[in-house]
């Protein structure tokens, strides 16, 4: 039997049921609890949270993968508090969401660093709490290729995810060739890893998603519900119908066991309106329909909401990293 850790402690695998791969309870850039403009009291963001995550529960949703970085809001006492409010397992991540997101205090660490701050937080607990993450965060800064820092921080994640056996989960899935060359370096298999936001508006690359999943990867459509139809949509919005044909190409490639669905959604907001309407709950009220529309059958919701998530997020026994070591002879 296999375990994933939760914010309230591990879990069997079998109890993550229906699970939402890629969400936030609530996520910010550094500094967003200072913005005025956009500012919620906490009785409120509390309440519209809890409605939010109770409709989840409602739906049939029992896990809920909070994919907040260090820096980004992530509050693990509070999603303790939400979780025994609704019942839903929530997951919180350990890695940031890209370098240029991350806290002036991290950009120079080396990758021995990073890889010991993400492994203490899986095997020890964050902010001086039990809560542990159960998988790591990384992802490409601005400009869509891996920086210095965004390398330094994936290479620890692979070190770390080897060494305690959770997945890795990357926003974005742009410049791939680099992350996963690193992965490769480190001796991390494809499979410990989802590439996410392949259906993006602003990165789309049904090749690139193709080469992700024939090497293993798993591939994440997971900004469903930003659709470029919706009132203040933002910049990586698309059209709805659009993203639903996306999705169904890859389907018909045969890779439904290379899928994962989500909605990127918050459940409010910090720093930022958020898009009015949006929330993880946009899975079950619009995407699934729009997929039985289409004919897709309630066995591959299973697999996609299911059995997906389970052999990701199922920790693996850890094993120490084999660094790649490649010697030059001197002329």
């Amino acid at each position: 039997m296999g375990k994933v850790n939760t914010v309230l402690g591990p879990i069997a695998t079998e109890d993550l049921g229906i699970t939402a791969m890629h969400e936030h309870v609530g996520f910010g850039l550094p500094g967003c609890d200072l913005d005025t403009q956009w500012w919620k009291k906490p009785e409120e963001a509390f309440d519209v949270t809890v409605q939010k995550l109770r409709r989840f529960r409602e739906h049939g949703g029992k896990t809920f993968v909070d994919c907040t970085g260090i820096g980004n809001g992530r509050d693990v006492e509070y999603f303790q508090v939400l979780s025994r409010k609704t019942g839903v397992n929530i997951i919180a991540v350990t890695g940031f969401v890209a370098g240029d997101s991350a806290l002036p205090y991290f950009r120079n660490k080396p990758v021995e660093y990073l890889t010991d701050l993400f492994i203490h937080e899986i095997t020890v607990g964050i902010d001086g709490t039990s809560a542990k993450a159960g998988a790591i965060k990384v992802g490409v800064s601005r400009g869509g290729k891996l920086s210095e820092l965004d390398k330094r921080i994936y290479r620890a994640a692979a070190r770390a995810a080897l060494q305690t056996g959770v997945p890795i989960i990357t926003h974005l899935c742009v410049d791939a060739e680099s992350a996963i060359a690193i992965f490769d370096e480190e001796g991390l298999p494809l499979d410990r890893v989802l590439m996410g936001h392949a259906d993006d508006g602003g990165y789309l690359d049904e090749d690139r998603d193709t080469m992700i999943a024939e090497l293993g990867g798993w591939v994440g459509f997971d900004t469903i519900g930003y659709d470029s139809e919706m009132e203040g949509s933002p910049y990586w919005s698309r059209p709805r119908q659009d993203r639903v044909e996306h999705f169904l190409r890859f389907l018909d490639k045969g890779f439904v066991d290379r899928a994962l669905i989500s909605a990127d959604a918050n459940c409010c907001a910090l720093g930022w309106p958020g898009l009015k309407g949006h929330s993880v709950n946009y899975l079950f009220e619009e995407f699934l329909p729009d997929l039985r529309k289409a004919g897709v059958g309630e066995e591959v919701f299973e697999q996609l909401l299911v059995h997906n998530p389970a052999k990701i997020l199922t920790m693996q026994k850890p094993r120490s990293f084999v660094k790649t070591v490649v010697l030059t002879q001197k002329a």
